[in-house]
């Protein structure tokens, strides 16, 4: 939804995207979810919600604006950084000089900051390509003739030292809005997905984490038929925004490829959830909705959520919503500061030897390689004889 075609001086709000289409009345809908509207509050503790953020700008403004939402929030912590390249052109897709390096650097600033970063996978991404040019794009993409672009962003953000971003790929693809979207060619569209993640994933260095993110509900294909796969998806992301007008939040977990169905889909492989896009619209200033989202997210622990902080999806820069704003600021102010725990080194069990053998000291260096002590039977000499 948040669409950004070219950089510009100064920020321009982005057109929403599309609203999701009518439920398949084929599919068969998700699991009983616990209804999260009426005055139901997050069920997590401070200490275990999750990482969030909002977008707040693409630019350096956004990095800037980050500071400032975590005062109006009464000093909590913002980990998460989340912005999205330009999708007008390749030199862009491809990181364009200076354009990340704001992020880089407040990423770097904290060991347990996550940067997110919104990667298209075509050029000319909001110029309302026809299908029949999508489906051609897409071929040429599943045959590697875009690869060079995002070895390139690879090598870009190695060489910035965010080795370990978050990268949103090929975003809202179940829906009409961008040029790369699935529902022309499903097909190809995965095996464009999956050249694309090997190509950045054969780059020295680079630790990066791919976040498949379709949007709530069916759209124009359902999400689960463009899905590429486990082994090239590290984490299962939906931009879940509070639409169509008059569907109230316990139908957007019911709904046919909705937020239960989401949960669902991610515990069976074995994913870890995100909510890279989420916010208030059709609906206007909904405070049952903030409300489900945040008792939501705290229940199912994503790897991130970031708001779209501004007009019509927005709490604190968007003064339209100053209910759902009242909601997001109680529940989200004076969080404590919680670094993660480094997981533990492992320890290796002490060695055990059987009786009657006596171990030799080779020293450190020799014992690791061995993978522990040599030992030697006490008859070994009359054995021998």
């Amino acid at each position: 939804m948040v669409q950004r075609s070219t950089v510009a001086p100064a920020p321009v709000p982005p057109a929403a995207g599309p609203s999701p289409g009518a439920p398949d009345p084929g599919t068969p809908t998700a699991g009983t979810p616990t209804p999260g509207s009426g005055e139901a509050t997050p069920t997590g503790t401070p200490a275990s919600w999750p990482a969030f953020g909002a977008y707040l700008d693409y630019g350096a403004l956004g990095v800037a604006r980050i500071d400032e939402l975590s005062k109006w929030l009464g000093g909590t912590e913002l980990r998460v950084g989340h912005t999205y390249l330009p999708g007008d052109r390749w030199a862009n897709i491809e990181g364009p000089e200076g354009f990340l390096d704001v992020w880089a650097r407040w990423r770097r600033q904290r060991d347990d900051r996550m940067l997110v970063l919104n990667v298209p996978m075509m050029e000319r991404n909001e110029a309302h390509v026809p299908d029949e040019e999508v489906r051609a794009l897409l071929r040429r993409g599943a045959a590697g003739e875009f690869d060079r672009h995002f070895k390139a962003l690879a090598e870009r953000l190695v060489a910035l030292k965010v080795p370990d971003t978050v990268i949103v790929l090929g975003w809202e693809m179940n829906g009409t809005t961008y040029t790369h979207r699935c529902g022309p060619d499903p097909e190809n569209w995965k095996k464009y997905w999956n050249r694309i993640v090997s190509t950045m994933r054969a780059v020295p260095g680079q630790e990066f984490r791919f976040d498949f993110a379709p949007s709530r509900g069916r759209d124009a294909v359902p999400w689960t038929q463009c899905y590429p796969g486990d082994d090239t998806v590290d984490i299962l992301g939906m931009d879940a925004y509070d639409q169509p007008r008059g569907l109230s939040f316990e139908e957007q977990v019911k709904e046919p490829y909705g937020l239960q169905a989401h949960v669902d889909f991610a515990k069976a492989h074995h994913k870890p959830v995100s909510y890279p896009e989420w916010g208030l619209f059709r609906n206007g200033d909904n405070p049952e909705y903030m409300r489900g989202m945040l008792d939501w997210m705290a229940r199912h622990e994503p790897v991130y959520n970031t708001l779209t902080d501004y007009c019509p999806h927005g709490v604190w820069t968007c003064e339209k919503n100053p209910k759902a704003a009242e909601v997001y600021r109680s529940l989200l102010s004076h969080l404590p500061h919680v670094t993660p725990a480094p997981a533990p080194t492992p320890v290796p069990p002490a060695p055990t030897h059987p009786a009657g053998c006596s171990p030799l000291n080779l020293g450190d260096w020799v014992e690791y390689w061995l993978g522990g002590k040599l030992c030697v039977k006490f008859d070994w000499w009359s054995r021998s004889r």
